[in-house]
């Protein structure tokens, strides 16, 4: 297992940073274990729903965790508004960093993860597979 330790910039679109990296890094699996920092607005796909709620503002990532993979990104995201309410789901595209977000990547390059079709939920989920 290797590192990536992950300083993005305001503007940075959380999602597609994490993807970039993964691609940067020239492996095909990879966790996130731990994230914080801060948004102006976030997309979040609540549990259930089909399409991602927008949620404006300015917003603190609380929790964020998940696996990376050429075939797609699984995040889920938790964040607090200045009231202090809490949100979370899946990270969708337009999680746009504020000031800062740092994230730690840990990085398998013995392991290739794909997403496919599993009909007993419906979803593409992950198949985590050893490379020979």
């Amino acid at each position: 297992m290797r590192t990536l330790v992950l300083r993005l910039n305001p503007g940075d679109d959380l999602r597609a940073s994490l993807d970039s990296a993964l691609a940067v890094s020239g492996s095909e699996a990879a966790f996130i274990v731990s994230g914080i920092g801060s948004l102006n607005g976030a997309s979040i796909r609540f549990a259930g729903a089909p399409t991602p709620a927008r949620i404006e503002g300015e917003l603190e990532i609380l929790t964020l965790a998940g696996s990376l993979s050429r075939d797609g990104s699984h995040l889920h995201i938790s964040v607090s508004d200045a009231e202090g309410r809490v949100f979370g789901g899946h990270a969708a595209p337009g999680c746009v960093v504020r000031t800062t977000a740092e994230i730690l990547v840990a990085v398998l390059p013995e392991w290739q993860f794909a997403r496919t079709h599993d009909p007993l939920t419906g979803y593409a989920e992950l198949s985590p597979r050893r490379k020979p």
